[in-house]
């Protein structure tokens, strides 16, 4: 039988206004930055390519073949900037939605097992890394959703009091979920999950889990929804499936060929600034989670704590390391900890307070020390700008902090979470707002509105050697000729000769025999080439690019 949800609030009314108000500020501020170099920069140009080509199979990056990850989020993308228009709200809006979604699922999970929904998806909502990345446009919020629809659609299905039906239509949604996972980011969909579940059942010495898993028509729901594409995409491009599996996966995995390789612990900052305000309560969560052992045959909260580790081990084990990659942990332990809330005494949870005040009680106070960390990349004026901002976010969650200590000094948990969740809100979304100011500096979107007038619909473009920014195509809304460059085009270049990086010396004779070319370079190159008397007048200069016309 359904447990009744766990609450100290007398109105639901005032529930619904909260979440109206979080609602409508959670979306509020995606528009209010430029989009930065490389990860917002390359996911806007896919999906806004997809758009304009018509092609809703093949992904292209600048116009060139681009298979480092599966399609579903530029399909998002693209339906977002159809539905938005062409801007920064809606390049982001995929990952904020499904961050929000996450929210709901953890809530009506919790609520369904234990009667904690409230508590657990205040705690998603309010954590720090949860909310940076909701807002920040990259593939990880959107994965984290999926995986999170897998995981809580399992733990209901798996339950002991699970009706048939509930235990039927339970996997097959969670099939369907791994399903958008994999279209999110390829095997991990299913590896998560499927190490999670054999990991547990070693642990726990539980086998009968697998009896109820509906393994033919589920992986028949995995395949029907996730194999079309894939396939399709395959038959046009013959080289798809070895890049995609073997050198995305297994390579990216095993070497440091993507270099981004970092030490063991280098998730563990990341987690304990990442789980905040709720960071000091996470030994507690842990230890309760794991003795709270039920006399039954499903343990959900083993079940979630071999997830969240499972999750930091096997990308901590990773030659391939982003600090967003742990993101599908923290569903596991906001369900956790939402659980132990509910039990917990309010004069107990007082100390827990200290740590988060303290923590932005330092950001508040960081404006006299701004100019010990000032260089050429990040100018004085930018730093004083960022910590004026912090200051603002950083006031704004100890005001809400100290409600909160008020709240439980009522006797009041609820009340007492729904003020740190929303001051959770307020710091990162202003601190994410005062970024801006080293956004602009990542991105194109001004050097594109001084440059306007110089460019038309036949001008050829160019970007000589590492000038070329993710962000440049997208606010163009064209491509543009890379020379002497590939990374991560590598693939796609030497799939379509046609599209491969010019050499110096072609790009030389491309300048000379066009009318009225455009190139972007750093200041060396611009340097060197006007030594060589190439022709070439400046039309914008900041510290890392310079934008040339031909005179």
């Amino acid at each position: 039988m359904q447990k009744k949800e766990v609450t100290q609030n007398r109105g639901n009314g005032s529930i619904y206004l909260y979440w109206l108000v979080f609602a409508i500020f959670w979306f509020a501020t995606l528009g209010q930055r430029a989009l930065i170099h490389p990860d917002e920069g390359r996911y806007a140009e896919l999906s806004l390519g997809m758009l304009q080509s018509g092609d809703w199979i093949t992904p292209r990056l600048n116009g060139i073949l681009y298979f480092e990850k599966p399609v579903l989020q530029y399909w998002m993308g693209a339906l977002s900037f159809l539905t938005f228009g062409i801007n920064e709200f809606a390049a982001r809006f995929w990952p904020a939605l499904t961050g929000f979604m996450s929210i709901a699922v953890i809530g009506f999970t919790a609520r369904r097992l234990w009667g904690s929904g409230l508590y657990a998806a205040l705690v998603f909502a309010g954590t720090f890394w949860v909310i940076g990345n909701s807002h920040f446009l990259s593939l990880d919020s959107g994965l984290t959703f999926f995986l999170t629809l897998t995981l809580c659609s399992f733990l209901i299905a798996q339950n002991d009091d699970a009706s048939p039906q509930e235990r039927r239509y339970g996997m097959w949604l969670a099939w369907a979920a791994m399903a958008g996972a994999v279209l999110s980011k390829g095997l991990i969909g299913v590896l998560i999950p499927g190490s999670v579940l054999i990991l547990y059942c070693l642990i726990e010495r539980q086998w009968g889990l697998w009896r109820r898993m509906q393994f033919a028509f589920g992986t028949g729901i995995l395949l029907v929804l996730a194999g079309p594409w894939f396939w399709i995409v395959s038959e046009r491009n013959p080289g798809f499936a070895s890049f995609f599996f073997i050198h995305e996966h297994f390579a990216r995995y095993l070497t440091n060929e993507a270099q981004r390789e970092g030490p063991f612990w280098y998730f563990v900052p990341l987690v304990l600034v990442g789980f905040l305000p709720w960071t000091s309560l996470l030994p507690r969560l842990i230890r309760e989670s794991w003795s709270r052992r039920k006399e039954s045959q499903f343990q959900p909260e083993r079940f979630l704590v071999v997830w969240a580790v499972f999750v930091f081990i096997f990308f901590s084990l990773s030659h391939s390391k982003l600090p967003s990659y742990i993101l599908p942990m923290f569903p596991a332990l906001a369900l956790l900890l939402g659980r132990t809330l509910v039990q917990a005494k309010a004069a107990s949870l007082k100390k827990h307070l200290w740590l988060p005040v303290a923590v932005w009680g330092l950001i508040s106070c960081a404006y006299p020390l701004v100019g010990f960390f000032a260089s050429p990349e990040t100018p004085l004026p930018a730093m004083r700008e960022f910590a004026l901002y912090l200051a603002a976010g950083g006031a704004g969650f100890l005001l809400c902090a100290t409600a909160a200590r008020l709240s439980l000094s009522k006797d009041r948990t609820l009340l007492a979470i729904m003020w740190l969740t929303a001051g959770s809100l307020w710091g990162v979304s202003v601190g994410i707002a005062g970024h801006d100011v080293f956004g602009r500096q990542k991105s194109s979107k001004a050097l594109v509105e001084q440059i306007r007038p110089y460019v038309h619909q036949d001008t050829p473009i160019f970007t000589i050697h590492n000038a070329y920014d993710q962000t440049f195509p997208f606010y163009l809304r064209r491509s543009v000729t890379l020379v002497d460059y590939q990374d991560e085009f590598a693939f796609g270049q030497s799939a379509e000769p046609g599209k491969a990086s010019l050499t110096m010396d072609e790009f030389v004779t491309r300048w000379k025999a066009s009318r009225a070319p455009l190139a972007m370079m750093d200041p060396r190159a611009f340097s060197v080439l006007n030594e060589q008397g190439l022709g070439m007048k400046s039309v914008y200069e900041d510290s890392r690019r310079v934008v040339v016309i031909k005179p």
